[in-house]
């Protein structure tokens, strides 16, 4: 659900950035000033390369000629709660997009928005967080996880259309692109949601302390995390490596849904572009900084080799800049509670 710059126009893409900017400063604040635990600073960096490569895999949706990915933020809060959550999951767009060009430039505040700030610090918080406030079981994390995958993705999907909407975007009217966006979106949540609750049963089982005090907000003290952390950090190789090769060539949720929207409203299937002022200017910036635009070698194309390393290098990266937010704000705290006792 990775919106391109031509889905915005200039104004609303910029408000989104702004807002997504302002979003990532709170969340830098709040974690400064709340507990957090130097053990899961590795757990969010490879928890944040884990959700890297997942994105990159798109499943088969059933009988529609669709395909989905995973968004990752109610995982990523279900492991390391919902503040530190949207710091990983905004590392991880920022890096689809200036590395992989996946995503937009202009629209990256919309992504990061729609696929951090709604699952991580809405519908965690509001949903996920209570449902386990009083009993934390492998029953209330499936229901929690299914539950707040799939509003959170509506909620998510919905504000693609409105963003889209306002940008005056013809091509795609609002009653026909909605009546696409929201089901499909539906059908992925479900599937989301399955994959996000036997991940955090998984990890529950290993050691119920990291569900638990994402939850809380506690520190995880003397729990070893070092299996957990080998576990993960195997899982994001694999997916990054091997599992990503094998992914539907089906577009994905919003791609399918743009195509059935400009079907029925122009009478055939049109990609939406834009060319001109500031999108060139995006254009231009990711074409400099994007190492291997759509996670392939730009010279070929075809070549496997090209995904697998777009999975490698973008876990890594993912996993030294979530793990470098996490060090930088501990070491941030450490020193201000010094600077208090002094």
């Amino acid at each position: 659900m990775h919106m391109a710059d031509a889905l915005l126009s200039p104004a609303v893409g910029l408000t989104m950035s702004a807002v997504s900017v302002a979003a990532i400063g709170y969340s830098v604040a709040k974690v400064k000033k709340d507990e957090f635990s130097e053990k899961k600073i590795p757990i969010m960096g490879v928890a944040g390369a884990m959700v890297f490569a997942a994105q990159m895999i798109d499943f088969t949706i059933p009988a529609t000629g669709s395909s989905g990915h995973i968004g990752g933020g109610i995982l990523l809060a279900g492991l390391l709660g919902g503040v530190p959550a949207f710091l990983s999951i905004a590392a991880v767009i920022i890096i689809q997009c200036l590395f992989f060009a996946d995503g937009g430039l202009l629209a990256l505040g919309a992504n990061i928005f729609n696929l951090g700030v709604i699952p991580c610090l809405v519908i965690y918080p509001v949903l996920f967080k209570p449902f386990l406030k009083k009993e934390v079981s492998y029953k209330r994390i499936t229901i929690a996880s299914v539950l707040a995958v799939i509003i959170g993705l509506q909620f998510g999907a919905f504000g693609v259309v409105l963003m889209i909407t306002m940008s005056g975007i013809t091509a795609l009217p609002f009653v026909t692109f909605t009546a696409l966006m929201q089901p499909i979106h539906l059908i992925i949540g479900i599937l989301e949601g399955i994959i996000t609750a036997a991940v955090l049963c998984f990890i529950y089982k290993m050691r119920p302390e990291i569900i638990e005090t994402a939850n809380t907000g506690e520190r995880l003290g003397d729990v070893s995390t070092k299996k957990v952390i080998i576990v993960i950090a195997i899982t994001a190789v694999m997916l990054g490596a091997v599992v990503s090769l094998f992914v539907s060539e089906y577009p994905d949720g919003l791609e399918w849904s743009i195509e059935r929207t400009t079907e029925r409203s122009m009478g055939i299937e049109t990609e939406i572009e834009a060319e001109g002022g500031i999108y060139d200017v995006t254009a231009d910036i990711q074409e400099t900084t994007a190492i291997l635009p759509d996670y392939e070698f730009a010279n070929d194309p075809d070549n496997a080799l090209g995904t697998s390393l777009s999975g490698i290098i973008g876990a890594l990266i993912t996993f030294g800049l979530a793990a470098l937010t996490g060090l930088v704000i501990s070491i941030v705290k450490k020193r201000n509670s010094t600077a208090q006792k002094a």
